[in-house]
């Protein structure tokens, strides 16, 4: 259930969209309708007709901006990308705690540290997410992107070796691989 195309192709000689792009452009806006109804929470008529219109308008943006169509931004991830999720929930959990434990502490221990990440090797939406999952794990915060270099303030040396071992980075590396 990948959803990523290339850009070889992805246009027919008159330069209307494939059928992929259409099926692609329409997953999203299940997984967007989908989503909004979940995060939300309101089933009452309004907002319902309220949510679907943000949608329709973000699928009108996308598709002016042939998002489905540019290899670098083409949203490409299948069901690996919910194992990843579950990961990541786990690593925030052990984070929170490990991040409360330092903070309830009589005497505070931290060792802020600013690590360096070369994430050259990622894509440019997987270098996002990347940065967004250090950035949602409690007590790491990416400050900097720039040519696939990432500066991370990590406020325990604990959470600046995890960094630097890899892990994250090697999940997320995995999840963009076809």
């Amino acid at each position: 259930m990948s959803t990523g195309v290339s850009s070889a192709g992805s246009k027919s000689a008159g330069g209307n969209s494939t059928r992929g792009s259409y099926l692609r452009l329409l997953l999203f806006g299940l997984v967007l309708m989908a989503t909004w109804l979940l995060w939300s929470g309101f089933f009452k008529p309004l907002l319902i007709g309220l949510g679907v219109l943000s949608c329709a308008l973000t699928l009108y943006l996308v598709s002016r901006m042939d998002y489905f169509d540019k290899e670098p931004l083409t949203f490409r991830y299948d069901l690996r990308l919910i194992g990843f999720w579950v990961w990541l929930g786990r690593e925030i959990i052990l984070s929170s705690l490990q991040v409360a434990r330092v903070v309830l502490q009589r005497r505070i221990v931290i060792e802020p540290a600013l690590v360096d990440i070369d994430a050259t090797n990622l894509s440019p939406l997987d270098q996002v997410l990347l940065g967004n999952s250090i950035t949602l794990t409690p007590g790491t915060l990416t400050l900097d992107v720039h040519e696939g270099q990432m500066r991370v303030h990590a406020l325990t040396a604990e959470g600046a070796a995890a960094l630097e071992a890899g892990e994250m980075q090697r999940r997320v590396a995995a999840l963009g691989k076809r």
